[in-house]
């Protein structure tokens, strides 16, 4: 039997965020703070309500405006957040779709947060030393969800299209993540679970006195001069410093714990820096930056451990180092970046992936043409 019928509609910001602090995941990327960040986007916030006019899902909506044309491309990064488990995502999705038709989107295009398959840490380093693995998808999963493939099931039959990347990487959210499980579990608990090489790092920066602590939004301009330094080495496009004070400015003042900025620092040299961002039970691991002299001091370890011991004293259930590229190919430059995260002993996770659903065909077409010529 389908479930009652739900209705969509505009929600205010306070709507929104009181039925986010009901939850205990949903993404930093479905906050309304979020679509302050994006300023470049036209941004809502949708309610789902049942027959009772309870309201039983939210969802931040970005909307991108093709060039010369009122139509847009209605975005949800990493949500909406509503009930996944369903059997009848349709009763969900119908009403949503007709929404944002209304509001005159061409196309949907969402991030399901629904896992889709796991692989532990030991799984991965044993595909990396594997030369005939090339990818994450090759390995046997520890687990695989039918939660997650029941999405991915109901979307096709639905007529949405999975948004296929080269490697895992979007030009939306990342499709394979790293995590550390921490519900259940003490500081010894999730060091024990660390590599030798990253328990050493840890011990190496505490003896070296690597000094970590936390910066305030007027410290930013200390980290983005890192991160400036560290996107000339490692060859990454930098955000400009007033995009982290965007963040910092909008999210501090939804939540007063949302988002924070650690630095570490050695003899009064800046050799780290990292940002820390929080919703109800999920912590993530936003942006980090580091120097290239004192490395060998291990700033990066030590200001992840201090975020990792923080989300444990918040109660945190999962500590997220976000993205990496489903390659296992140890001549890839992308693996050294699996490898530090593999060595914190947590998991790699697949998600759905994001899915488009075109409503206004040719208008989606000539869309995705613009996309490929970009």
């Amino acid at each position: 039997m389908n479930a009652p019928a739900l209705s969509v509609r505009t929600i205010t910001a306070a709507e929104h965020l009181d039925f986010l602090r009901s939850q205990r995941s949903a993404s930093f990327l479905q906050t309304p703070a979020w679509g302050e960040v994006k300023s470049d986007w036209r941004r809502e916030s949708i309610g789902w309500y049942d027959d009772a006019g309870t309201l039983v899902g939210a969802g931040l909506v970005l909307y991108r405006q093709l060039p010369k044309v009122r139509r847009y491309l209605a975005y949800l990064p990493e949500g909406p957040v509503i009930d996944w488990t369903t059997d009848f995502l349709s009763d969900w999705l119908a009403p949503m779709t007709k929404h944002l038709a209304g509001r005159g989107a061409f196309g949907v295009r969402m991030g399901p947060p629904v896992i889709t398959r796991r692989w532990t840490a030991d799984a991965v380093k044993k595909g990396v030393a594997d030369e005939h693995t090339d990818r994450l998808g090759q390995l046997p999963p520890s687990e695989r969800s039918r939660e997650g493939a029941m999405v991915v099931s109901q979307l096709r039959e639905l007529g949405w299209r999975l948004q296929s990347v080269d490697g895992g990487f979007a030009a939306g959210q990342p499709r394979y993540n790293f995590q550390i499980p921490l519900a259940g579990r003490t500081e010894d608990d999730v060091l024990k679970g660390m590599n030798q090489q990253w328990r050493r790092n840890i011990k190496k920066a505490d003896k070296a006195g690597v000094e970590v602590t936390r910066g305030t939004v007027e410290d930013l301009k200390l980290f983005h001069d890192l991160y400036l330094h560290t996107a000339e080495r490692d060859h990454f496009t930098p955000r400009p410093l007033s995009y982290f004070q965007t963040m910092f400015q909008a999210l501090l003042a939804e939540e007063p714990d949302r988002i924070r900025l650690y630095l570490a620092r050695h003899e009064g040299d800046l050799v780290a820096a990292t940002i820390w961002v929080r919703v109800g039970g999920h912590t993530w691991y936003s942006y980090g930056a580091s120097s290239t002299e004192k490395r060998d001091v291990r700033g990066s370890n030590a200001a992840q451990w201090a975020m990792i011991k923080d989300s444990l004293a918040a109660g945190a259930d999962v500590y997220d180092l976000r993205g990496i590229t489903d390659t296992l190919d140890s001549e890839d430059p992308h693996v050294g970046l699996i490898q530090f995260k593999v060595g914190t002993g947590g998991e790699a996770v697949e998600y759905a992936g994001e899915w488009d659903l075109p409503i206004n065909r040719p208008v989606y077409k000539a869309f995705s043409v613009y996309m490929q010529r970009r």
